[in-house]
């Protein structure tokens, strides 16, 4: 069976991206920094039949990436590697002359550092299968100027740009940077708590990111309602 580490797998995109992934026969290997919700959410998806590891950690710890890459390892391998997991570096989202350097250095260590890192661990395993590939969860604040967003959204456009240069050096692989769009997540109810307008649940989205590995288009950045609306 194929094997996909997820980050950020216990609720929203992470999660629903996790449970489509389970019903096609996928093992998973599971990381988000809650361990009670993270195990809910792996006891609930091993009733697929598939193998769900839960690793709760934090992605900006070197040892937890590890050990994410070597529950893969012991599944199989790693053919699919999703960098979710999310910093806004504040909450709710400031201007940029009132965002905290500390809270922008977070956003660029989950965000960024993180997900090269976990890149880089699972590299000799993503190379070795038949058809490796890596999604980055983006945003449309990175390439979009939106008020409060300016942390948050460069902590994306680097993610963007370490994302074109991973499938530019690695032409093995597909490395797809993906903007998911508006999601209702307690991610942007953190960022935006005042906005009580009603979003997407995560799940709607969920088939623009089957599509890509069905289809396996070329390296490189898309967006979700996009690649739903070419469906």
């Amino acid at each position: 069976m194929p094997v996909a580490i997820i980050t950020g797998a216990s609720k929203g995109l992470g999660r629903a991206f996790a449970g489509a992934l389970a019903e096609r026969g996928w093992d998973l290997v599971l990381d988000a920094r809650t361990p009670d919700a993270l195990r809910a959410a792996a006891e609930e998806l091993s009733r697929h039949g598939t193998r769900v590891e839960a690793v709760p950690g934090d992605v900006t710890d070197a040892g937890h990436r590890a050990g994410l890459v070597a529950a893969a390892r012991a599944l199989g391998g790693v053919d699919l590697l999703v960098s979710n997991a999310s910093a806004l570096g504040a909450e709710p989202l400031v201007r940029l002359d009132a965002l905290a350097l500390d809270g922008l250095r977070r956003a660029l260590e989950v965000n960024v550092v993180a997900a090269l890192g976990l890149v880089q661990e699972a590299l000799p395993l993503l190379r070795a299968s038949q058809e490796g590939a890596v999604i980055g969860v983006s945003s449309d604040a990175a390439v979009e100027a939106y008020g409060t967003w300016g942390g948050y959204g460069a902590s994306k456009a680097a993610l963007d740009r370490l994302v074109a240069v991973l499938g530019v050096e690695e032409p093995g692989l597909r490395v797809w940077a993906v903007d998911p769009g508006d999601m209702g997540t307690d991610l942007y109810a953190a960022a935006v708590p005042d906005d009580g307008d009603a979003r997407p649940d995560p799940a709607s989205v969920v088939p623009a990111f089957l599509r890509l590995l069905d289809e396996r288009p070329p390296s490189g950045r898309l967006a979700a309602p996009a690649l739903l609306e070419q469906r």
